[in-house]
């Protein structure tokens, strides 16, 4: 057991990420607070939630308040994060580097760019030519330098596509999930026949979590634990399998306005498409080797998702 363990952690954000981070260490013992801009949501046995805006150094300083680690998991939509994800990293890193806290960063693949189908490690060269994938870029670059100088303790970990549990947003969740179960048309992005890695929420958790009580990880990046990839197609043929029934499958090979995505994302998500269009593997072995954390079996992952949607599915429509 660390140092850090059962002492006060800081999740920052609300979404299906920072929510399963809190449930996770709350699981462990420590003491939560999930901090989001309302403060609102369910309530969860062991996380207090608290109101701030981290985009302000003192909304920032709230938010951790008497924390010992700090975990970022703020995200905006595409069109605002460019403006925003900076101004929010320079509030919640002077915060860090005013009170001593931790902080463990949750981050995205961006950073590499296009890789032709070299498979993701840490050490691949960082060639990102997108906007949001250069701003990322420099984000983590600071983030890097901050712990290099002595400034914070610091350390990022990247992640795959969602999928999971509470996971809507993603090239494999509302979009795809809710369809299947109906017998709709599920959207596919891009070339299905590629390979793609998925992480599963649940290991994203578990994988933050451990970052949180172990400091010695802390001044790199990490991938977190994640399964080995398999073309979307096969994770289609996992979920007619588990259904019992062939699926109708809308495939995106040139992104456009269609179902959940709108003219703004789509306009925002272009730089992006090519993640679905050349192959998305990466490799956690570095992290599963140190940490003895293994990734949960694909199958498993989408067991407990098609759980997931099938009780959404179930609830009675709210009336307005």
């Amino acid at each position: 057991m660390s140092s850090t363990a059962h002492t006060l952690h800081t999740v920052l954000g609300s979404g299906p990420a920072g929510t399963a981070v809190a449930l996770e260490l709350a699981r462990r013992g420590h003491a939560v607070r999930l901090v989001d801009r309302k403060g609102e949501g369910p309530a969860y046995e062991g996380v207090e939630r608290r109101a701030a805006d981290v985009s302000t150094p003192e909304g920032a300083l709230a938010a951790i308040e008497g924390a010992a680690v700090v975990h970022h998991a703020v995200n905006v939509g595409y069109h605002l994060q460019v403006e925003a994800m900076p101004r929010i990293q320079e509030a919640v890193l002077g915060a860090v580097e005013a009170t001593g806290a931790r902080l463990v960063v949750l981050d995205t693949l961006y950073p590499y760019g296009e890789t032709h189908g070299e498979v993701m490690t840490e050490e691949t060269p960082w060639r990102a030519t997108s906007r949001k994938g250069r701003m990322r870029a420099e984000l983590d670059a600071r983030y890097l330098a901050a712990h290099r100088e002595g400034r914070a303790r610091v350390v990022l970990a990247r992640s795959a596509d969602f999928v999971g549990p509470g996971v809507f947003n993603s090239s494999l969740g509302g979009a795809f999930f809710p369809a299947a179960l109906t017998g709709g048309e599920a959207l596919g992005l891009g070339d299905i026949d590629l390979p793609h890695s998925y992480t599963f929420i649940g290991d994203l958790a578990v994988g933050l979590a451990t970052l949180g009580e172990r400091p010695e990880g802390d001044g790199r990046v990490w991938h977190l634990p994640t399964a080995p990839a398999v073309s979307t197609r096969e994770v289609h043929r996992m979920v007619e399998e588990r259904l019992g029934q062939p699926l109708k499958v809308l495939v995106v090979d040139e992104l456009r306005p269609v179902g959940p995505f709108d003219e703004v994302f789509v306009g925002e998500y272009a730089e992006m498409f090519y993640q679905h269009t050349e192959p998305q593997i990466m490799d956690s072995s570095a992290f599963e080797n140190a940490f003895g954390v293994r990734p949960t079996p694909l199958g498993e992952s989408l067991d407990a998702t098609l759980a997931f949607y099938r009780e959404v599915l179930s609830r009675p429509a709210e009336r307005s």
